[in-house]
């Protein structure tokens, strides 16, 4: 167990949500989505985000995000840009791998002799060498996520907010990105926020895991991942790990339902 997620991490902050609450225009008496979340995410981080369908896991990554604005509390992102990726990829049916990822690059002010070079070095590190000029219909769900998980790093972001972006895929497929996502978050050194209902998953990417409750979101349960050798979604300490988150999920479901 470690300490609260409100506690600032020994290296500087990527992401400072400072009490934050979220209502949406409802009737009187419904309680906020969020409600008083305060959270800080290391530069260079990878924190897994759980919790029962509704409790504000994406209404958090959009206030993140910039797409909304809290009630009331406070969000900074001083390690840099963020960038969204969803559970769908996203991508625009009219326009090839490659041309996704060049709109991206023309967004984010990139020079235009620069968007080849750096559409195949994307491509490279997503493992979908040769591939830019396929159509989206052309490529599997887990081509269409690397090309969206592409697309994402196209925008110069610092900051990867995740919405369960493996959550339709098969688990073979699943458990490839997994190791494909680990080794990009190192070696482009991002910060991860990233948002699942699967535990297995959490257990095997996150360095931290956040457990919220039913609404009003709140943080309830925080765990620290410490699992020695190469992490792989069957092993043994990922096993045990999720076994323990998921009897706190179980629990908060039915207090929930009580």
């Amino acid at each position: 167990m470690a300490a609260a997620p409100e506690e600032v991490n020994a290296v500087s902050p990527a992401v400072i949500v400072d009490h934050v609450s979220k209502s949406f225009d409802e009737a009187p008496g419904t309680p906020p989505v969020i409600a008083d979340l305060s959270l800080r995410i290391a530069e260079g981080e990878f924190v897994c985000l759980l919790g029962a369908s509704g409790c504000g896991k994406s209404t958090l990554l959009a206030l993140i995000a910039g797409l909304d604005k809290p009630t009331s509390g406070t969000i900074e992102t001083p390690g840099g840009k963020t960038t969204l990726m969803f559970q769908e990829s996203a991508l625009f049916p009219w326009l090839t791998a490659g041309g996704n990822i060049e709109l991206a690059l023309r967004l984010s002010d990139v020079p235009r002799s620069q968007w080849r070079s750096e559409t195949e070095r994307l491509l490279d590190l997503v493992h979908l060498s040769g591939q830019s000029d396929k159509r989206v219909h052309e490529l599997s769900g887990g081509m269409r996520q690397r090309v969206a998980l592409a697309r994402a790093l196209a925008q110069r972001a610092r900051i990867l907010l995740m919405d369960e972006p493996f959550g339709a895929l098969d688990a073979i497929t699943r458990d490839v990105l997994h190791d494909e996502l680990s080794h990009i978050w190192q070696e482009a050194e991002l910060t991860i926020l990233f948002v699942t209902h699967n535990v297995r998953e959490a257990a095997r990417l996150g360095q931290r895991v956040l457990l919220m409750s039913s609404r009003p979101g709140r943080f309830v349960r925080e765990w620290q991942v410490q699992v020695e050798g190469p992490r792989r979604i069957e092993a043994p300490a990922v096993s045990a790990l999720a076994g323990e988150i998921l009897a706190e999920l179980r629990t908060e479901i039915r207090s929930h339902g009580n």
